[in-house]
């Protein structure tokens, strides 16, 4: 568990649990464990693929090389065909008219047949129709007949469709079966007479499955079926025949995954070319194809990956976080210590330098701060201290004036008195309460004042107007503003001039701005003089500390108020008017 510590009021939890080293530990096997899940994910993924695939590739060439023999052994049956059509005593047979047909000659074509056939094995039995249905037939009485069928002409429809081409059908198309209920494979073709090209008949050739029997034995096969395209079961591993389904009709090679009492397998099946003849086989899926040298490749990179991942923490725990907490450590120990010195901790590297560098400069900087805090709180407390013993000069003036004005009364000096009342609620106003803001009626209360003892001094060439707009005057502005403006239309303007002027004090409101404009209608002055004015800073002052020091003092005192030096426009003209505006 993390422990707590507390710096002044603020209480910060140290718990390893959330810091970097944990987390780079817990992504670091999050890594590794991502990385053996997708190597599980990828390995099973490959080996079930690889194992289909491998599956699929064997079983469609054994589909394929069956298929071509099958195929191939129909077309030898189909040669043989060819030659019995031939048969000399079967010709006669065939061309013979009804009236001629005997016994004999039946059997003499039946002898020719037969005679053929000795030469191949697997033919189960021929049948030779005459167009009149007068017909000659091996082995006939292992069949039984359909003659209903026999008689109509739906059954021989697509072997005159073949035009004397070989028709591969199933059990005689229908006409004749099997007594023994075996079912077989039917060569049928439309036998035509070699001079005449007349066609004679028909003649089917049934060929035994035991065929199909032979060729399964040769290659060595037991897991596979082959069946009819009806569904009949011709040859090979009859429980597989329950499988069968029209996915299978087509000279492609179709994939079924079937679940069986042996489990899982994979059933293939095509047709064989264009015959009524489907092969089907059931294949196990093993581990044939699999790629254990791609597997043991992908052990391998999973292993270096492993090993990397535990060596990237390692290296980051030991070059990273540790020294994290080295410094975190010596600034700790540097807070509890009460003194804020420099640490000096051995990092590895370049970008820890810069941390602690900054830090020690950090320390060097507050430490610069502290002191100057210190001394500029020793001089604001010796500036009280200073407020403090002025405060008890203004109630000594106050006294002084009232004892003054009482005498003046006493001795019937009346202006004497008005004078001096008038300039103890001047310096009231003034000094009282000591505030640097007052509300700007205030201000104009002092201006007025001061304006009263100046017209004691100089009489009627002074006169002043004020347009002063109700919603300004509860505004806050810095204490006497005014009135150096006031003095400084006085004696530097309009005494000069030498014949009386006015002084005129407005303000106005304007997009929440105050606007105090003071107008005297004094000498005036000049453009470069107005500069001096304008212009802040050391330089502009020059010149000015004696000459209108308490105009240029008030434009600065707004200035540093508002935070703004654009605060002051002034206009004038030689000989008729200067104006002073401030924009607070």
């Amino acid at each position: 568990m993390g422990k707590k510590r507390k710096i002044g009021e603020f209480h910060i939890r140290d718990n390893r649990e959330y810091s970097l080293s944990a987390s780079l530990k817990r992504i670091i096997f999050g890594i590794v464990l991502v990385v053996a899940i997708s190597f599980l994910v990828s390995t099973y993924i490959i080996v079930q693929k690889e194992s289909i695939d491998y599956t699929r590739s064997e079983a469609d060439s054994v589909l394929k090389t069956l298929s071509s023999n099958i195929y191939s052994e129909i077309n030898n049956y189909t040669e043989i065909s060819r030659l019995i059509m031939t048969e000399d005593r079967l010709v006669r047979f065939l061309r013979a008219d009804a009236a001629e047909v005997d016994i004999g000659m039946i059997n003499d074509a039946r002898y020719g047949i037969m005679y053929i056939l000795n030469v191949k094995e697997g033919v189960d039995s021929v049948m030779i129709f005459r167009e009149d249905m007068i017909m000659v037939a091996t082995n006939r009485f292992t069949y039984n007949y359909d003659y209903d069928l026999m008689n109509s002409d739906s059954w021989r429809g697509d072997i005159y469709s073949g035009k004397g081409k070989a028709v591969v059908s199933l059990n005689s198309n229908g006409i004749a079966a099997k007594a023994d209920g075996r079912p077989v494979v039917t060569i049928g073709r439309a036998v035509y007479d070699i001079d005449s090209q007349k066609r004679t008949g028909i003649m089917m050739m049934n060929i035994s499955t035991r065929v199909f029997d032979w060729e399964l034995s040769k290659l060595g096969y037991n897991d596979i079926c082959i069946m009819g395209s009806d569904g009949t079961f011709l040859a090979g591993n009859r429980k597989y025949s329950d499988y069968f389904d029209e996915t299978f009709l087509t000279r492609t090679t179709s994939y079924k995954d079937v679940s069986g009492d042996e489990g899982r397998f994979l059933l293939s099946g095509c047709k064989v070319s264009d015959m009524p003849i489907v092969i089907l086989k059931v294949s196990s899926y093993g581990r044939e194809g699999i790629p254990f040298r791609f597997i043991y490749v992908l052990l391998a990179l999973l292993f270096v990956s492993v090993v990397l991942a535990l060596f990237v923490g390692f290296f980051i725990r030991k070059n990273i976080t540790s020294p994290v907490f080295e410094l975190s450590e010596a600034m700790e120990k540097n807070r509890q210590s009460g003194n804020l010195q420099k640490i000096d901790v051995d990092v590895p590297y370049s970008e820890f330098e810069m941390l602690k560098g900054d830090y020690n400069n950090m320390i060097d900087h507050v430490n610069e701060l502290i002191t100057t805090l210190i001394e500029k709180e020793k001089i604001l407390q010796k500036s009280e201290m200073r407020v403090l013993q002025e405060q008890i000069k203004p109630h000594f003036l106050y006294n002084s004036l009232e004892t003054i004005g009482f005498l003046a009364m006493d001795a019937g000096a009346d202006k004497v008195h008005d004078a001096l009342e008038i300039l103890g609620r001047f310096y009231r106003n003034f000094l009282s309460k000591g505030g640097r803001e007052i509300p700007l009626s205030r201000e104009i209360m002092i201006v007025q004042d001061y304006l009263s003892l100046q017209k004691l001094r100089y009489g009627d060439i002074i006169n002043d107007e004020y347009d002063i707009a109700e919603d300004t005057k509860d505004c806050i502005v810095p204490k006497l503003i005014l009135q150096p403006l006031v003095e400084n239309s006085i004696y530097h303007g309009i005494r000069l001039k030498g014949e009386s002027g006015t002084i005129r004090i407005s303000s106005r409101m304007e997009e929440g701005r105050l606007h105090i404009v003071v107008r005297d209608t004094g000498v005036g002055m000049d453009e470069q003089q107005i500069n001096k004015f304008i212009v802040s800073g050391d330089e502009a002052s020059e010149g000015l500390e004696s000459e209108s020091f308490g105009l240029w003092g008030t434009i600065e005192r707004v200035r540093i108020y508002t935070g703004k030096k654009d605060v002051v426009r002034i206009r004038s003209e030689i000989g008729e008017y200067t104006e002073v505006e401030f924009v607070l």
